[in-house]
């Protein structure tokens, strides 16, 4: 398996000369700059690889888009699609000539990942991301307004939403929103509460069934343009595995997954197996998963959570949480060794996701989740299970 780290390029405060220092070859990026549906051009995307593998001694390649983000009128199928097809498929293209050939991707309406708390603090010291059901549901209802969520919680974790609500102040709420929105690092937009609920509007009548639609004719547009480029996609399941704000997630388990793969059966189509994401949901397991679909996975991100009763989750250590990582990466190994003895692929890369701030990194400038000595710390917990397996 391949080593890789998440870069943000430019806005990124980490350098590359430190990525190397991890033990990282494997370098996952994007054009974060270039605004959702807009063509990524041939010079952009070349500038971007010529930057990354500068200095030969660092031995760093780009290996994995992370992402290639999908316009929100795709996700609704509204209006004419065929230019924003037309926009990707050349964004496809001109990747394809840069020798870059493994697109992450998601299909999560307006959101991608999403926290209430972006600095936890651990019991020996450090910060988590953290998912608390109570805080989410205090957003949604009381300060959202939006009265269809009591549908969506536990009466136990409306009672505490309130009681969090009413002694919060009004730095706690913008904090709060402001974590829930810090799971799009790369869009353009940021919404307060009264644009956030005019930007779900914009979803009303779209259920299950037609984001299902929708994701399909997405994969009709541009899988058979990934075929002839010899291209993977690999879909990154939703984060939290579960509707959120109203709106239907579709990539949250085993069923969904299968669905997506039979949807537009292909060997361009494929996963990224998050164990994270995957892991959030009480109901699934997450090794069995890996075995399930291992033909189909094409990138790995690894990291694990500890869940609660209410539905709330803590981003835990690489090796400490719910998921049982021994299993989940030996699947993977031993995927990997069939790939390599039928000839049928490269190395799986993977990447250490959504560390612990420890130490240096409390006083540093990171997004969101991603700390330079906690993602240090995971990628040498996983390379040394690796290791140990083999």
């Amino acid at each position: 398996m391949l080593e890789c780290w998440r870069w943000y390029g430019p806005l990124d405060y980490i350098s590359l000369e430190q990525v190397a220092q991890t033990g990282a070859t494997g370098i996952v990026t994007a054009l974060h700059e270039i605004p959702y549906g807009e063509v990524w051009s041939l010079e952009a995307v070349v500038e971007r690889k010529a930057l990354i593998e500068k200095d030969p001694t660092l031995g760093l390649s780009w290996q994995v888009v992370e992402s290639l983000p999908v316009h929100e009128h795709i996700k609704r199928g509204h209006g004419d699609l065929e230019p924003l097809f037309d926009n990707y498929r050349q964004s496809m293209r001109n990747l394809a000539k840069a020798g870059i050939r493994t697109v992450c991707y998601n299909f999560m309406p307006l959101l991608d990942w999403t926290r209430t708390d972006l600095a936890k603090p651990l019991p020996r010291g450090g910060h988590a991301l953290h998912f608390s059901a109570p805080r989410m549901a205090a957003f949604e209802l009381f300060m959202l307004g939006r009265k269809q969520a009591e549908d969506d919680y536990q009466p136990s974790t409306i009672k505490e939403a309130r009681i969090w609500f009413e002694g919060s102040t009004g730095q706690e709420r913008d904090e709060l929103l402001a974590s829930i929105m810090s799971g799009l690092p790369g869009a353009y937009e940021r919404y307060d509460c009264q644009t956030l609920a005019q930007a779900l509007a914009q979803y009303d009548g779209i259920d299950r069934n037609v984001l299902r639609e929708n994701y399909k004719r997405f994969l009709e547009a541009i899988i058979p343009l990934a075929e002839e480029l010899d291209m993977r996609f690999c879909v990154h399941p939703d984060d939290p595995p579960r509707d959120i704000l109203g709106l239907p997630r579709i990539v949250s388990n085993a069923q969904d997954i299968k669905w997506i793969l039979d949807a537009v059966p292909s060997r361009s189509n494929g996963l990224t197996l998050c164990s994270g994401s995957l892991g959030a949901n009480p109901g699934n397991d997450v090794p069995a998963i890996a075995k399930q679909f291992a033909d189909w996975v094409f990138f790995a991100h690894l990291r694990n959570v500890k869940k609660y009763d209410d539905g709330s989750f803590t981003e835990a250590a690489h090796l400490e949480g719910d998921t049982d990582m021994v299993a989940l990466v030996r699947h993977l190994l031993n995927e990997q060794s069939r790939r390599v003895q039928e000839e049928t692929s490269d190395l799986i890369p993977f990447r250490p996701d959504h560390g612990h701030a420890l130490l240096d990194d409390l006083s540093a400038k990171a997004h969101p989740g991603y700390p330079l000595i906690g993602r240090m710390r995971g990628l040498a917990e996983i390379r040394g299970l690796i290791a140990a397996l083999n």
